[in-house]
């Protein structure tokens, strides 16, 4: 399935339930940040033996808020990705940040 199918798809369950008029951009980042926390509880006590399922069904969820949040900013979400990735590209030359952890302002 390509992008624009997912999103015509989360589109359309929103509106078959009159969802859109709760979907703020602000409550979005409110509902991705609750998602996130959720699919981060997966992993609290033990990091090594968490159910998969659970990871992705929040994961899911995350995603999800996140496609609602750029179709509500009325931007492509693999145009954004792809502009983010270049940007960061630039921030960690491979050269540099080849198996190291350290923030590019400190590379």
């Amino acid at each position: 399935m390509k992008m624009k199918e997912l999103m015509e798809q989360i589109k359309q369950f929103n509106e078959e339930r009159d969802w859109d008029k709760f979907h703020s951009p602000e409550n979005l980042a409110k509902s991705i940040s609750i998602e996130a926390g959720e699919l981060l509880e997966c992993f609290q006590w033990n990091s090594e033996n968490y159910n998969k399922e659970e990871v992705c069904e929040e994961l899911a969820d995350v995603f999800t808020y996140c496609i609602q949040m750029a179709m509500k900013l009325n931007v492509n979400p693999e145009d954004i990705i792809l502009k983010k990735l270049e940007k960061t590209k630039k921030k960690y030359p491979v050269e540099k940040a080849k198996g190291v952890s350290t923030k590019y302002n400190k590379l």
